[in-house]
Parts: C-alpha cells; structure tokens; sequence
C-alpha cells in the first residue's frame, strides 16, 4: 500500500517535470558559437526544434548581436526600423511558438559578407508522450567531417519521451 502510494507521488512529480526535461538548449554553431564564416544552415540541419526549446548565441560582447527578423529581412540582412538587437554575448531566446525563426547578426556587413544568419522551423510542443514511435520512413544523411562530435542537443521527441518512460520505470522499481 505504503509502495503504490509512493509511486503515485514519484509519477505526478515526473509529469509536472516533463516539459522541463523535455525542454533543449541549443547553442548555436555549438563551440564555434555565433560568428561570421560559419554555416548556420548546416548546422541547423537534422535538429529538431520544438516550442520551449532554447537558442542560445554565444560571441564577444560588443562584437556582434541577435536581431530576429521575419523572412525578408533575413533574406535582405536587414530588421525593421525599431527592431531591438540582444547583445549580451549571451543571449538565450526561448521558442514560445511554432512556425520559421529568423535571425541575423545586425553588425555591420556580418550577415551579408560573413552570412551570420539562422533560419530554423520550430515545432509544436508534443502534448502526449509517444513511447514507441514507428520508425521514420526518411533516410539518414551521411555525416560530414565537421560532424564527428555529436551535439547533445541532437535529442529527437521520441528520444525525450523514451528517457522519461525510462526514468519512470526505473523509479517504479525502486519504489515496489
């Protein structure tokens, strides 16, 4: 009796901490961080963003800064009249919606010569656990050199929900 009660405690307490460890934090360009010369779109490609995510931009204070703009302005490297840039050099943005993310360094020519710009596509927040997914039908790309180290951030939704399934199995064990 005393063990199903406890269960019952450790799997309301996992359910309240699922968006919290479902949530990723990516840093973007991971080591090389947020940069001119760097390919934004190739690292972005075969992440998965999804609403609550983070990005963060690391760089030098005072050398470059985050200004997000819709699709014209990132094709033009340009942002509204108004537009406030982050310029932390450290600078965490949390996807609160859905849909095509743009940004671009606003430092003089960095996003035109130096193609200091990031389009992503964020996902909507997966409402229910799918611990079994089917296998995607989409063939993997073969990795390029730069790819050898692994980013952690690289957690696909089925892998977030298969931790969480994990993490109450083991619990539950340990409570019966």
């Amino acid at each position: 009796m005393a063990s199903s009660q406890y269960l019952l405690i450790a799997l309301a307490i996992m359910a309240i901490s699922v968006p919290s460890i479902s949530a990723v934090e990516f840093v973007v360009g991971d080591e090389t961080g947020w940069t001119i010369n760097f390919d934004y779109q190739a690292w972005a490609q075969g992440k998965e963003f999804y609403v609550g995510d983070k990005l963060v931009f690391n760089y030098p204070q005072g050398a470059h800064n985050v200004l997000k703009v819709n699709g014209t302005g990132f094709q033009q490297c340009s942002a509204p009249a108004g537009t406030v840039p982050l310029t932390s050099g450290n600078d965490a943005i949390t996807l609160a919606t859905p849909g095509r993310k743009w940004y671009i360094c606003g430092f003089g020519q960095h996003c035109e010569v130096g193609n200091q710009k990031l389009v992503i596509t964020v996902l909507p927040k997966v409402s229910s656990p799918v611990l079994w997914p089917s296998p995607s039908p989409s063939p993997s790309p073969s990795p390029s050199p730069s790819q050898d180290q692994p980013s952690v951030a690289n957690i696909s939704s089925a892998s977030r929900f298969g931790l969480m399934a994990i993490l109450v199995g083991v619990l539950g064990v340990f409570l019966s």
